[in-house]
């Protein structure tokens, strides 16, 4: 009779350098000192003291086998944070970084070496795992449930290269942030892709605006295509300068393809060139140059993206799918100073927000058509009632008057741009004007629903009208778009998690949002204080809620005389909810917390 198969269950580590031909390449003897130092000094103790064992070594890798699936998730943590802290003073293009992935299943047992689909599943993690990450099968995460002090965010079910079944896998939140801030989506069965920051090739380097805005815009108008998932352009743009493998880029953004470009600006012309990307080959698929006047600027962007959706989809784009386009500014000029607005709009202080808003004026000065420089206007105006309108009603505010002016004006300018509507629908709800605001935000959805802000503002909404359920999953689909998405979305998420009675979550989504200046939050603390009231957490929700009046106290532009009962009412009013109960659950947390509600 044959032997019998040695069989047993362990735990699995697998470890990668990624871009290791790249870092050979470019330094071969630097890249070997330095992986035989990493070994020496962080792989190897940290196994020891773990007590994991070495299985195989590769170049650029190790597989090791631990006895407790604790002690190889708790190792595979400790070399992510050691290698990370021991790097800080190596030039970011020279640091050794790793991919690690963990499983817990069944081996077969060759002498010293073990095979398997165990040690199978553990590499395929890896290869799927973010750089500088670890990544953990549902099988490992099962066994870990109140042994590590260790957060972990779910990673969806992943389709593992030669795996035919679905693995169930998580991160560990290294930072010890709460998944929920950061939690990204498995990607639908859709070419998924990512344009980088086209380089600014132009002798002036202020000059990146514009070729930053050319990039904005190619991703704008692939967006508008259903056949494709395209990912947010400050999740792509965390790439600028790094000189990563176009491969581990994809990787890192779930795309499998990856545009990348050159603008070259000068005088009355400019030159624009683009690639196509094979993100799992590193192939190129395709390559073009676009030589115009400046005037033409906008027909080069439409040339682009229909190129790029031909080659990815493999079929040509009649013109009436793509008739819905932005309406292009009569005038380069205002397109100029509309993408110098554009790029400083994230920076919310008054000398910022000062110099947003007169570049979209002498946009409007030269274009007074162009629909997008009304909305980035209305955006800074209602940017000041947020900060500066505390208290006041909004028949008196005149800075949220004029925001919905700007944004029924760039409607009534260009119907056809989904981000003209989500706008106009923003606006509507701080109005308190509940059809309006979902009649355009459903409109500006259905135009572009590969267009992360959009998604996140119509989950907003749905959450305020009282459909918590539905708009949950289009905050999921906001965060699969933009995996580095910007802080403010995590304001919108964490409304609808408390709608959904998930307020652990939101306790903790919220303290992180906080933690560096409480007192520049007090919508933010008064939801924290609500939330930890209906956990039973008192003296947090006490410690909060004095934050918030006290905050609310020092921005108050209303009555003298008012004091906290009336700065709750003015939180709650502001938190634009349409239904009683829901009114009534956030005041019945904020009573628990201490306050007059």
């Amino acid at each position: 009779m044959p032997s019998q198969v040695e069989r047993r269950l362990t735990a699995i580590m697998a470890t990668d350098v990624v871009g290791y031909s790249r870092l050979v390449e470019a330094d071969e003897a630097g890249t070997l000192a330095a992986l035989k130092s990493l070994r020496q000094t962080v792989l190897e103790p940290l196994l020891a003291e773990y007590r994991g064992r070495i299985v195989k070594l590769m170049g650029d890798g190790l597989i090791a086998e631990f006895g407790s699936v604790v002690g190889a998730v708790a190792c595979a943590a400790a070399i992510q944070r050691q290698l990370a802290a021991g790097q800080e003073e190596i030039p970011p293009e020279r640091r050794i970084v790793l991919r690690i992935g963990v499983n817990l299943g069944d081996v077969v047992v060759e002498g010293d070496d073990l095979m398997g689909d165990g040690v199978n599943v553990a590499t395929r993690l890896e290869q799927a795992c973010p750089s500088g990450g670890v990544l953990i099968s549902g099988a490992a995460h099962d066994q870990l449930s109140g042994k590590l002090d260790c957060h972990f965010e779910y990673a969806g079910e992943q389709r593992l290269k030669n795996i035919v079944r679905a693995v169930r896998a998580y991160r560990i939140v290294l930072d010890g942030a709460r998944a929920v801030t950061t939690a990204t989506f498995p990607l639908a069965d859709k070419p998924a892709v990512a344009v980088l920051p086209f380089e600014n090739m132009s002798a002036d380097p202020e000059q990146v605006y514009f070729s930053d805005g050319i990039t904005e815009d190619v991703i704008t108008e692939l967006a508008r295509f259903r056949e494709l998932i395209v990912i947010a352009r400050n999740s792509s743009f965390a790439f600028r300068g790094q000189s990563m493998d176009v491969r581990e880029i994809g990787r890192a953004l779930s795309a499998r393809y990856v545009v990348e470009g050159s603008v070259r600006r000068a005088g009355n012309g400019v030159r624009i060139t683009a690639q196509l990307v094979d993100a799992v080959a590193g192939a190129y698929l395709w390559a073009d140059r676009y030589d115009r006047a400046l005037e033409d600027v906008f027909a080069i962007q439409e040339e682009i993206a229909q190129s790029i959706v031909a080659t990815v989809a493999q079929r040509v784009i009649d013109d009436s799918e793509v008739a819905a386009r932005r309406r292009s500014p009569e005038d380069i000029r205002a397109y100029d100073l509309f993408l110098q607005g554009y790029r400083l709009s994230d920076t919310f202080t008054l000398e910022a927000q000062a110099r947003v808003q007169a570049l979209f004026e002498q946009a409007l000065q030269i274009d007074p058509t162009f629909a997008r420089a009304y909305t980035g206007l209305a955006y800074t105006y209602m940017n000041r009632s947020t900060d500066g309108g505390v208290g006041i009603s909004r028949e008196q505010d005149d800075n949220r008057i004029t925001a919905l002016r700007l944004a029924e004006q760039a409607v009534a300018l260009d119907p056809n741009d989904p981000r003209v509507h989500a706008t106009l629908g923003y606006m509507c709800l701080t109005w308190r004007d509940f059809d309006r605001a979902e009649r355009h935000t459903d409109l500006a959805r259905a135009m572009n629903p590969n267009d992360p802000m959009i998604q996140i503002f119509w989950a907003w909404v749905q959450a305020c009208v009282g459909k918590p359920e539905r708009s949950l999953c289009a905050a999921e689909i906001a965060f699969r778009l933009n995996p580095r998405h910007p802080y403010w979305y995590n304001y919108y998420f964490s409304r609808i998690l408390f709608l959904l009675g998930r307020y652990s979550e939101v306790a903790t989504l919220l303290e992180r949002r906080t933690i560096d200046a409480p007192a520049r939050h007090p919508r933010d603390m008064a939801w924290r204080a609500a939330a930890c009231g209906h956990l039973g957490r008192i003296e947090e929700a006490q410690r909060c809620a004095e934050i918030f009046v006290q905050s609310v106290r020092s921005y108050w532009r209303g009555d003298p005389a008012a004091g906290p009962s009336e700065y709750v009412d003015w939180v709650v009013d502001v938190s634009y909810l349409r239904r009683d109960e829901d009114v009534e659950r956030l005041r019945e947390g904020l009573r628990l917390a201490g306050l007059p509600a």
